[in-house]
């Protein structure tokens, strides 16, 4: 494996030195721009739990913590489990916030727990995507929301360099989202898209 693989191998599952430095890229830089743009316009009751698959440096469970009542954290990396704990210390001691480790293929979760599930700059690496959205429709509550972020609407021209340097990596289309989401049980999908910037979000209903 090139070095230059083993460094971006990180944003699949940090770990050492090449992972600490990845995963405080992940709450700045276009990680930032990204998750501001998806969130900016998008209605979150005050009273909701939610959980962030895939949470990373932290970063984006801070922004929901600041419009839900509670967020749990999720990830397989104990670095980054390690790092959200970090940045989340204060609303963790108070109560409104907790991050596990764990994985989107067996969730750590009872049914029905969560309003809404975010997932940001993640479902690249998920093992089979149908019965992992399946984890995220069993989690969630009856009419609640599964909101999934990308940066890449699986029409860059750099797409395919990033598969073949990032093992395990694959980057979906918003029909292809939305054919497995469907083949998951969600019972409705949209997706909204910045075409310039090939952002989406993609939001199911259970």
């Amino acid at each position: 494996m090139s070095l230059k693989s083993r460094f971006y191998g990180n944003t699949r599952k940090p770990a050492g030195l090449f992972g600490r430095y990845m995963v405080k890229r992940m709450n700045a830089g276009h990680h930032a721009v990204l998750a501001e743009w998806a969130l900016k316009d998008f209605p979150v009751e005050s009273e909701a739990s939610a959980l962030d698959i895939g949470c990373g440096g932290g970063a984006n469970i801070a922004r929901l913590l600041a419009r839900c009542k509670h967020v749990t954290g999720v990830d397989h990396a104990p670095l980054s489990v390690a790092k959200s704990r970090q940045l989340n210390a204060k609303e963790i001691w108070g109560g409104r916030c907790e991050v596990v480790e764990g994985d989107v293929a067996a969730l750590p979760f009872e049914d029905g727990s969560f309003d809404l599930v975010t997932a940001f700059e993640t479902i690249y690496f998920w093992p089979d995507i149908v019965e992992s959205y399946r984890q995220v429709h069993r989690v969630l509550k009856p009419g609640g929301r599964f909101v999934i972020v990308n940066e890449s609407d699986g029409s860059k021209p750099t797409d395919a360099k990033w598969e073949s340097i990032i093992e395990g990596m694959h980057t979906y289309t918003p029909a292809e989202i939305e054919a497995d989401l469907a083949a998951a049980g969600f019972a409705s999908v949209v997706t909204t898209r910045d075409t310039a910037r090939h952002f989406i979000r993609v939001v199911a209903v259970k």
